[in-house]
Formats: C-alpha cells, structure tokens, sequence
C-alpha cells in the first residue's frame, strides 16, 4: 500500500522545520528564526507506532504580503514569498494529510487566518468526510500557561488544537496518534496480487513510450520535453494469463536540477512507486550511455531491496559493429558493480526491436526473487565456501559461520549464524553472496545477508 503523504504547512518562522526534523529523526531542514528560511519543499520518511508514511516540508505561506497587493517583506528572502506560498498550495492539494502549524507566542494572526481560508479552499467532501484531514499544531507551548494560549485557535473553525513543543517534543504524541488515525480512516486498499513493474529512469529516456509498446496502445502521453510524465500512473494489464501492473514514473533528475513545486512531487511518487514495486525497469538512453544519475537511480531501487532489469532503450539510433553490445554492456557493468547481478537488455520502444523479451524477463526476475534455497544445500554452500576461502582474521580472530537458513523471499534474506558478526567483513560478506548466487543466481535480485551471534 502507497505511504500516504503528510504536509507540513503553515505562515513563517512557526516551528515547521523544527518539527520536521524531529519527526524525521535528524536534522534534515535548515532551522533559523529568520521568517521564510525554508524556501523548498524537503521530503524524509517518517514512522509513528509502526504506520510508515512520508513527509514534506514547505516555506511558509504569508498571504497578507501576495493577496493584498502589499510591499513585500524586508526580510532577507521576502522575495521567494509568492514561490514559497505556491510550493506549500501544491503540497496541500496533493497530501494525504496536512499539519497546520501555528505558534503560541504569537497567538492568532491574520496570516493564520489566511491560510486557514486557504486550506479550506483545497478541502473536499468525500463519505463524509472532508479530504485531505487537517489537523490544528499550536507550537512552542512548553509551559501550562502556553498551553492555555492555544484555546485561542479554536476560532480558525479547524477543530481542536494540538499544543507542542516541536523542539522538546511535548505532545507530539498526541498529535501524531492523531494523525494516523486520519490515514486508518482511509481504509485499507484491497490486496493487489499483481506482479508491480516500475518503469524508471532519467527525464526523456523513453518511459512513456517503452509502456505505450508494451500495451500496444498509445495510454501515456510521449513526448521528447523532459517532464510530461508528472505523476506514477498505474496500468494494469495481462499477460500469460498473469496479472501485472505496469507504472510509469516521472523522470528523475539530479536533486540540484529538480524544480521546486509540482516536479518535485513528481520525484518523491516516483520514489515511492521504486518502493512499492517488485521489479524495476531502469531505462537508460543508449544514444547518451550509462550517466551518474542512471547509476543514482539504481541506488535507490537497491536501497528499496527491489528486483531490477536494465533496459537500454533506443538501440537503432547508435551506430554498431560487432563489439558495441559488448563494449556497452562492459561500461554499464562497470557504473552499476553494486548490481552486477542484473540482466540487460536492448531494446527501441519506437520500432519495437526486442520489446518481447521485456515482460518474460521482468517476469523471470520476479520468480527468482520468490525462489528458497532449501537450508541443507545452503549450508552446503557456505561450508564449501568457508573451506575454499576462510575468512581473515582481526585482532586474533577469524569469522565462522555455524549455521544458515532462508528466513524470508521477497527478498531473498538469509540469517548466518556466526561467532561474532563483528568480524564480517563487507568484502567476505559479498563473497559468500557471491558462492550462493553460483548454486542460483537469483537473477536481478538482491540478496540480504544477516549475520547473528550463535545461541548459547
């Protein structure tokens, strides 16, 4: 299920980014007393009594100096207040919920007000109930009599307020047990057995057009400006009698290179469609080769733990001879060594050269991520392995693993029991990988190694 997405919205110089980062669990916001600091939507993941969902931070909205047609603020970036107040309109129509912020020092304001109007104006009605919630966050009440002072805010007509204190955390338990009561509301989606496949990459690789091919109809719109595609838009379709659904994601450009507003959105849907996926697709542009932010992208699909197929798109306009298959496959073996273990493929969703092999594959690979390795042949395996290769020594000891077993699929993760993890080396770590992958290669998926201390 999509993590829903919670907005934290408010005037200036109201505590939102403190409260970002507490939630968030580090400093992630920048943090000054200057009004207006923040002048772009920041996004991290959050969790509150095992509900996972993902944040936003945006710059403050001061309707009083862009609807009245005032002077601007003196303020140092008083000038970015239209662009700040359009990011935060974008992150309230798009939320799933939205934390108003307010403060108690300077109680009910005018702003507060405006921007009250403002979240009501994006509210909708839907089972009775208005969408996206908002909930009230009356900050800096660190002392009873502060506390009082949030009373004042029930004039706002948003409901009760939560008193906080974002920089000690007083009563942000309440207001996020709250909060996730708002997205249990929303119910539960219905169980999707579908096979996921995320269609991802770089701006203007071929996305849209590799998933209009793989339909046989024209569903996405194509075009060669970066950025058509704005948000993660689910297909579902058949194939051999199996049901996939096909999502197509905005492009992902370097994070100095994202605009602020709706391209921004874009990417955090993009990311979490890498996230609720089981394979991805990492499209890569043949005629400008394998890029850092291709190899970027892939970091993010193998932090996810997802499965993944490279697909080299438009492979008739390179010019080839006998070696440019090798020569490329060499190169992008080389940029993407953290995941060697995928399969490639060349394809051209324009005149449809090999499109045929992109489902089988994506198809394999998710098999393959299913797959068990039965416990005795993995032992095996890492007898065998700890017999042809032992692992070095540290501080007088060496690394020995008792025992194994395939705790989980989905994927892949096997629990080593050990003498001491400390002594596990990444480097000895990927060699043991390495040995299980020869018995099966677990095609395109990556396989998690956890090592235990053996029971006394």
């Amino acid at each position: 299920m999509r993590k829903p997405i919670v907005a934290l919205v408010g005037r200036p110089n109201v505590g939102k980014s403190t409260l970002f980062n507490r939630l968030a669990g580090e400093r992630l916001a920048v943090v000054d007393d200057v009004p207006g600091t923040t002048r772009d939507r920041l996004m991290a993941e959050a969790e509150w009594i095992g509900r996972v969902f993902d944040i936003v931070d945006t710059g403050g909205i001061d309707p009083t100096q862009v609807s009245r047609n005032q002077q601007p603020l003196s303020i140092g970036s008083a000038d970015f207040i239209e662009q700040i107040r359009t990011q935060a309109e974008i992150a309230i129509r798009e939320a799933d919920a939205v934390l108003f912020i307010t403060d108690a020092d300077s109680g009910v304001t005018s702003a507060d007000q405006e921007v009250a109007e403002i979240l009501r104006r994006y509210q909708v009605e839907q089972d009775g109930k208005l969408k996206p919630p908002v909930l009230l966050v009356v900050n800096k009440c660190e002392s009873e009599e502060r506390r009082m002072v949030a009373l004042q805010f029930y004039e706002l007509g948003l409901g009760d307020p939560y008193p906080i204190s974002a920089l000690h955390g007083t009563g942000t338990g309440d207001m996020l047990d709250a909060l996730v009561d708002t997205f249990e509301t929303r119910g539960e989606e219905e169980e999707d057995e579908s096979v996921k496949i995320a269609i991802v990459g770089k701006p203007n690789v071929g996305k849209s057009s590799l998933l209009n091919r793989l339909l046989g109809e024209e569903r996405a719109i194509v075009s060669p400006i970066a950025g058509t595609t704005r948000d993660a838009i689910d297909t579902y379709m058949t194939y051999d009698d199996l049901p996939i659904t096909l999502i197509d994601t905005a492009g992902i450009r370097r994070r100095g290179h994202i605009e602020p507003g709706v391209e921004k959105y874009s990417v955090l849907r993009s990311l979490q469609a890498i996230e609720r996926a089981d394979v991805s697709l990492l499209v890569i542009d043949a005629t400008s080769g394998i890029s850092a932010q291709d190899a970027h992208i892939a970091g993010f699909v193998l932090e996810s733990w997802k499965s993944t197929v490279v697909v080299v798109n438009k492979w008739d306009a390179v010019p080839k001879d006998t070696y440019t298959m090798a020569s490329f496959t060499d190169k992008i073996r080389q940029e993407l060594n953290f995941m060697d273990y995928v399969p490639i493929l060349f394809i051209s969703a324009k005149t449809g050269q090999r499109v045929e092999q992109v489902l089988p594959m994506a198809i394999k690979v998710q098999e393959e991520r299913l797959m068990r390795l039965p416990t005795s042949q993995l032992n095996q395996i890492l007898q065998d392995a700890q017999e042809r290769h032992p692992a070095p020594s540290h501080a007088g000891q060496q690394l020995k693993v008792y025992y194994a077993t395939q705790v989980r699929s989905d994927p892949p993760t096997f629990l080593l029991y050990c003498n001491n993890p400390k002594l596990a080396h990444f480097t000895y770590a990927r060699f043991l990988e390495n040995r299980i992958r020869l018995s099966h290669p677990f095609t395109g998926t990556p396989i998690r190694l956890v090592m235990r201390p053996r029971r006394k």
